[in-house]
């Protein structure tokens, strides 16, 4: 993946900063003649961000955000939680800063969606009518993917991966555990969300084992042959915790193909795995409204037009974030908020019949290796022939890990949530 300049990095930063400080919402152009009505569904990193961008360029755009929760917690971050150096409310916001920009926040559930008549149908059965509909369902996860990993077996076998509830109950599971015992983590193939999340996981566990626990140890069983930034990832885990982290790939027998949950046992192919905690993180697919509507293909994600996000699928409806196939861009949080621009100034541009600028996207990862060291990974992206492409960048390395990645972590977290929440 290419790198995003440091000075650009810190343009990015402190425009986000800034945002947050004067008041995200105050447009910057003048008001239409013709009030137009954009309606995003989902109000994660990708669909507050496309509404509070939609504001500050253009007041004129009514806006309205529809989701069920009047709480977000947020993905990054999450895996801190987990060993103790977080508590879960330092990652949970509220809607007050899209709510200060002068978005209508609607909190409902979509129960389907009517392109023809340009309209989403709540359950319950009002309708709310739109111009330019934005979807940014995020994932929904694959049960059954494993064999017997079902919604009942993660409150056996946590996941994790979507934070809360379960994210509170791994953590509790790592606390329980006796000194001596194994942490399997199951890391799916396939497309999914913040793919080098699970070794970030698995490095803090090591971190909070080698101080709580040291006799105990982490496997990692891998469905993949090899995952971003392995050579900074298992030089890390050999200086900072040896002997305690084991990644097991494919070609060994790792990838986990079915659980038995009342025995906390992981199979792979026909050998068993008894251990203390399973993190079982499953296969994923766009969320259930995504699906629904017609917007995903039959590869099981959403194909959008690069530049505008606007799906292939279905005209007048824009996909942004998780759900969408963007090609070289990574699923995470960073990404979906440069979608999220992308995708403010391509509706404004098409709802007054303007010409679109050449899109231009960035992504910045974060990998925690310990609570003063991590790994950062930045890359830039343009379109190119129809897909959104990497741009190399060949004055720095793409990936880069130490103490100043770690203190640049905690700042990058803070700015993504004022650029997407205003919080």
């Amino acid at each position: 993946m290419a790198v995003i300049g440091r000075r650009r990095w810190l343009q990015m930063t402190a425009l986000a900063a800034a945002y947050g400080v004067s008041g995200f919402g105050r447009a910057v152009s003048a008001p239409a003649a013709e009030q137009r009505r954009v309606v995003i569904v989902g109000a994660g990193f990708a669909g507050s961000a496309c509404a509070r961008h939609l504001r500050h360029i253009d007041a004129a755009v009514d806006v309205t955000l529809i989701d069920p929760l009047e709480h977000y917690t947020t993905c990054p971050m999450s895996n801190e939680v987990l060993v103790g150096v977080r508590d879960l409310a330092s990652i949970t916001v509220s809607r007050a800063g899209v709510r200060r920009a002068g978005i209508r926040l609607l909190r409902a559930r979509v129960d389907a969606i009517d392109p023809a008549a340009r309209r989403v149908r709540l359950e319950g059965g009002k309708a709310v009518p739109f111009d330019r509909l934005v979807v940014a369902p995020g994932i929904r996860l694959l049960w059954n993917g494993i064999e017997g990993y079902d919604e009942a077996a993660a409150q056996v076998m946590p996941h994790a991966w979507q934070a809360g509830e379960q994210t509170q109950l791994l953590a509790r599971q790592l606390r329980a555990m006796d000194d001596g015992g194994v942490v399997a983590i199951s890391v799916p193939s396939g497309l999914m969300r913040c793919p080098p999340a699970p070794y970030e996981r698995a490095s803090l566990i090591a971190r909070y084992l080698s101080q709580h626990k040291p006799r105990s140890k982490v496997l990692i069983f891998d469905a993949n042959n090899h995952f971003p930034r392995q050579d900074l990832f298992t030089d890390a885990w050999r200086s900072m915790y040896p002997g305690m982290i084991e990644w097991i790939a494919p070609t060994q027998d790792g990838a986990v193909v079915r659980v038995e949950p009342a025995h906390m046992t992981l199979y792979t192919g026909n050998a068993g795995h008894a251990v203390a905690v399973a993190n079982i993180i499953p296969p994923q697919a766009p969320g259930q409204l995504a699906a629904d509507a017609g917007l995903a293909s039959d590869h099981g994600w959403c194909p959008i037009a690069p530049s505008t996000f606007e799906s292939q699928l279905i005209p007048n409806v824009h996909v942004i974030g998780d759900a969408c196939i963007a090609d070289a861009m990574p699923k995470s949080a960073s990404a979906a908020l440069s979608q999220a621009r992308q995708c403010a100034r391509a509706i404004v541009a098409l709802l007054a019949g303007r010409e679109l600028e050449p899109p231009a996207f960035d992504s910045v990862c974060y990998s925690l290796l310990g609570p003063t060291r991590a790994i950062a990974i930045r890359g830039r992206f343009t379109t190119q022939e129809g897909r959104i492409v990497a741009v190399e960048d060949p004055s720095a390395s793409s990936a880069a890990a130490g103490a100043q990645q770690a203190q640049e972590a905690q700042r990058w977290y803070r700015a993504i949530r004022t650029e997407a929440f205003g919080s």
